[in-house]
Parts: C-alpha cells; sequence; structure tokens
C-alpha cells in the first residue's frame, strides 16, 4: 500500500520495473524511502484487526457466529500476485498466460470472463500448498465458519487465454482436488468450511465434497423450474448441507418470486401447498423445514423486500453491497416472526 501510494494508486504491473519485479535493492530503497508510511499501513491493519476481534468476541458471547466468503482467486492487481509469482500462471514479464472464468452456456453465449489469474498448481504441490494452507488458516482464525467459493474449480477449472475479450476460447484443466484438501487437513486438521458448490455438479464435484465432509449449499430459487426435476428441491437436500432462500448475489425472494413465468409459478404454489397468506413466508418455512443442518434466512426475506434489498448483482459495477439494514426495520412483528419459525422448526438456540 506504501508503494502504491506513492506511484498515485496505479497498479503494481504499472509500477517501474525494478519494484515490479521485487528487486532486493529496489524493495529496500523502498522500505527506507516509505518507512513512515509502512509503518502507518501497519499501525492501520492492527487497529483493522483490534476492531474486528473485538466486535467478533462480543458477538460470540452473545451467541452471534460469523460466515466469512473467501473467494477461490486473489486480484491481479493483489500483494498475492506481486509478492508471489511463483504461485500464478504468468509469463516473464507478469503478465497472465491465462484468467479464469466460466464457459458459454444457454444463459450467455460469450460466458463469464472473470480476469483473475489462474493458480500454477504445480509449484504450490511442490510445496506442500502452504500459501493456501497459510490463506485457510487465516480465514478460519478471522471467522466462525468460512464459505470457499466456486469449489468445483478445485476439480477442473476454466482457463482463458489472457486478453481474450470473451469466454469462448477457453478449456478446462484439472484441479488438485483431494490432494489440496489432504495437505489443509493434514497441517489444521478439521475447520469449519462450506462449499459453495453451485453450479454444473460433476460425479468428480460430488465425490470432492463426499471426501472432505463439507456441506454444501442449495438454494431454495434454483428448485421450481416447471420440469419438478431440479435438485434444489427441499425434498432432495440431505443432511449436511446448508440450505439458502437465496444468497447475496440472488434476487431477494419477493423479487424472485415476482419474476417467476406462470408455469414456474404454478409449480412452486402448488408445491408449497399454497393457499393464502405471504408467499415469501411459505418459501421461508420450506427452507427452515429441509433436513439440511444449517438454514441461512437473509434479513430482506423476513422483511420482504423486492429489488430494493438486493445486495449484489455479479458482474456489474456501482450500487452493490450499498444496502443497510436500519433499527427501524427490527420491527416487533419481524422479531416474532423470526422466533416463531425457527422455534417452530427446531433451528433456534439451544
Amino acid at each position: 500500500m506504501a508503494v502504491k501510494g506513492k506511484h498515485n494508486g496505479i497498479s503494481w504491473i504499472e509500477w517501474p520495473e525494478d519494484i515490479r519485479f521485487r528487486k532486493p535493492e529496489s524493495v529496500e530503497a523502498h522500505h527506507i524511502e516509505l518507512q513512515q508510511e509502512v509503518e502507518f499501513q501497519y499501525f492501520m491493519q492492527f487497529k483493522a484487526f483490534q476492531q474486528w476481534y473485538n466486535l467478533k468476541n462480543y458477538a460470540n458471547s452473545n451467541g452471534v457466529k460469523f460466515i466469512g466468503d473467501m473467494p477461490i482467486y486473489v486480484a491481479y492487481d493483489s500483494s498475492d500476485v506481486w509478492t508471489k509469482p511463483q504461485y500464478f500462471q504468468l509469463d516473464e514479464n507478469r503478465k497472465p498466460i491465462l484468467v479464469a472464468g466460466v464457459p458459454p452456456d444457454n444463459f450467455s453465449a460469450d460466458g463469464q470472463l472473470w480476469g483473475n489469474p489462474l493458480y500454477n498448481w504445480p509449484v504450490l504441490e511442490n510445496e506442500y500448498f502452504s500459501w493456501w494452507i497459510d490463506r485457510v488458516r487465516s480465514n478460519t482464525s478471522m471467522f466462525d465458519m468460512v464459505r470457499i467459493d466456486h469449489f468445483i474449480g478445485f476439480v477442473n477449472f476454466f482457463g482463458i487465454p489472457f486478453g481474450d475479450t470473451t469466454a469462448r476460447n477457453g478449456q478446462w484443466y484439472k484441479g488438485p482436488a483431494h490432494k489440496l484438501f489432504d495437505a489443509i487437513k493434514w497441517q489444521l486438521g478439521d475447520r469449519a468450511i462450506i462449499a459453495e458448490d453451485l453450479g454444473v455438479l460433476t460425479d468428480e464435484v460430488r465425490n470432492l465434497l463426499s471426501y472432505t465432509g463439507f456441506p454444501g449449499m442449495k438454494l431454495l430459487q434454483f428448485g421450481f423450474d416447471a420440469s419438478g426435476e431440479s435438485d434444489y428441491l427441499p425434498h432432495h437436500y440431505k443432511k449436511n448441507s446448508i440450505a439458502y432462500t437465496g444468497t447475496h448475489d440472488n434476487m431477494t425472494t419477493k423479487e424472485w418470486f415476482d419474476t417467476l413465468n406462470k408455469n414456474d409459478e404454478k409449480f412452486a404454489l402448488a408445491y408449497l401447498n399454497y393457499q393464502s397468506g405471504s408467499k415469501v413466508e411459505h418459501l421461508i418455512r420450506a427452507t427452515l423445514a429441509t433436513v439440511s443442518d444449517t438454514a441461512i434466512i437473509p434479513v430482506q426475506d423476513y422483511l420482504e423486500l423486492g429489488p430494493e434489498g438486493r445486495f449484489n448483482i455479479p458482474s456489474t459495477l456501482g450500487g452493490n453491497w450499498t444496502w443497510r439494514l436500519t433499527s427501524k426495520q427490527i420491527t416487533k412483528e419481524v422479531k416474532d416472526k423470526v422466533k416463531v419459525f425457527t422455534k417452530l422448526y427446531g433451528r433456534a438456540s439451544k
């Protein structure tokens, strides 16, 4: 951060060559020149962690736990890539060779181009996945449970040539699969991890999920298409899973239901045995009533908010993560609803 400030906030990729390549004499010179700013950054991070753990300890003492979210990939313009370029698929100029994304499908003819540099898994494996172990150790220390994003990418990951403007020319490559998680367990033991296994679930992905013992994710919103064959319908859920109405990346349940086509809506109402009252409440009840060990209901669904309550629209910029819960929204009616539903379905704290 200190070096970035010196260079007016531009990406490390655009820094002068000596510091971009972390030549020892340049790193030492920057340490001397920027000593005060470096120490300030140390202090800021110290205070941030101090405040975080004070909050976490207070929350934990009141029965509240935190779930952290750990993306599988890191940003190109990150300290990880700058300081450990050998762990990523970069060329001799520190430019990515392949970047992350997902292939074209029925929803996107061009696929998704995420742009993150891909891992150099053979190098990581030769070092016993020490960087990944440190990453998991850090995140599971900060949070009570950690959701690892894009779990399917540990089995097979999609690589797109750097510089392409779409994902059309990408290919599938093999990931480290069980070797990575064996190393993590050997070093760290059992950690509270959720596998974000949404997407195309192959037998390989299912086998890895079973092998690790991590709970996968089940989203009610994904279940209701008129075919009635979705694995996301509640009667397919397994005990070792996390059930959601929807996540931060989805529409609120009210908005989602309001946008269903007539056939899917008809199927959903029949499945829920809906007669009258709030449709959102029926969907919340269906989620809480599953056999999943854990059920998560976004507060926006308890409040029955529409698009105004959405957290995030993936692959868009601006306006995301701005929604805030106010104390006025937590009325007695809302409190009573949460209390009644969680007790009724055996999900209240003991």
